[in-house]
């Protein structure tokens, strides 16, 4: 496997943590009174090194890809979608590109896996490790040279947010099958049944849920033998876009980027990063709760808790999208607050 997942995260830094810390007790206001907003302000001040801490430069990159276990029927979607998901991308019309307008946030696609070629696209970056994984219920997802080029198209990703001077990375993914697939890689990390994490992903009924465990059952008992090293568990259940954005959340943690995870997907994917790179969850925020049953199964894992629940599980990066205005009034609280010295306002005896 690729060297550079060896690589340490950075540590983040104690003396600023300590500093935005003293300065919330000195704010014009009641000690804890802001809640979980004092902890986003100091764990940011302790990432950047900073005494102001600022989520303004985002980072958004959607990781597209195929997958072939949408041959067993787990999609309520056909496959062709993910290839005009990523058209509609490039035009400008999904919900993630109006999300990224509001934020003024950078978008950037990246095509890792596809089943077709679509050309040059406006905004969409191909760094296809191949036209769509195996079906994983016959046979391993990907090969290893397939999986270290999908680990490497995260961290290039993340490599080209620092050359912009990211202070926030958010990673989307787009790929008919692939709630099926993170249910596989779930399952395979956590030695789980999938009866306990499969969900309805773009709509499955009762009947296609049920469908989608038998599937996974007979994948993971396929794999059995495969499911105690993490990374035979990526390269025999996963996708090219999942394991792109583990490599993209080790890099930010490499390269000292705070990560914002989307949902069950993405959570899925940073639970991986955490197995091969332990010490990366430091750099990590989770943005939302899916409504995908499993989503919670993984963040309690992870012992992670997020700063929205709205129900959505759209994937994307949108869920994560639309948490990043709490992250900055969190910043914008931190920074800006008289202290009490300043406004001559009487602190708690």
């Amino acid at each position: 496997m690729e060297g550079w997942i060896a690589e340490a995260p950075t540590r983040l830094n104690a003396e600023s943590a300590e500093a935005a810390r003293h300065r919330q007790t000195q704010l014009t206001k009641p000690p804890g009174a802001l809640g979980r907003l004092e902890d986003f302000a100091i764990r940011l001040a302790a990432m950047q090194g900073s005494t102001t801490p600022s989520v303004e430069r985002v980072r958004i990159v959607v990781f597209a890809a195929d997958h072939g276990v949408t041959v067993e029927r787990v999609s309520a979607f056909p496959q062709s979608v993910t290839v005009e998901m990523v058209r509609n991308f490039a035009r400008g019309g999904a919900a993630i590109n109006v999300l990224a307008r509001e934020l003024g946030a950078e978008l950037e696609v990246v095509d890792v896996g596809t089943a077709a070629d679509m050309g040059a696209l406006e905004g969409v970056i191909t760094q296809r490790a191949a036209f769509g994984t195996a079906n994983f219920a016959n046979e391993a997802a990907m090969t290893n040279a397939q999986l270290q080029a999908a680990l490497a198209a995260g961290r290039h990703a993340a490599e080209r947010a620092v050359a912009n001077r990211a202070q926030l990375f958010i990673g989307g993914e787009m790929g008919i099958g692939n709630t099926t697939a993170a249910t596989a890689i779930a399952c395979g990390l956590l030695n789980k049944d999938p009866a306990s994490i499969a969900g309805p992903g773009t709509g499955l009924n009762a009947e296609g849920v049920r469908r989608k465990v038998e599937v996974l059952q007979r994948a993971l008992a396929l794999h059995q033998t495969d499911r105690a090293d993490d990374y035979e568990v990526l390269r025999c259940l996963g996708g090219f876009e999942i394991v792109a954005l583990v490599g993209a959340y080790i890099a930010c943690a490499q390269r000292a980027i705070p990560v914002l995870v989307d949902g069950f997907i993405a959570t899925v994917a940073a639970l991986a990063a955490v197995r091969l790179a332990p010490g990366c969850n430091e750099w990590f925020f989770y943005g939302h709760v899916s409504g995908e049953p499993g989503h919670r199964v993984i963040l309690r894992a992870l012992d992670a808790q997020p700063i929205v629940d709205l129900g959505m599980r759209l994937g994307e990066g949108s869920g994560a999208a639309v948490a990043v205005p709490i992250l900055r009034m969190a910043c914008a609280l931190h920074n800006s607050m008289a202290t009490f010295a300043q406004a001559a306002v009487s602190q708690k005896s």
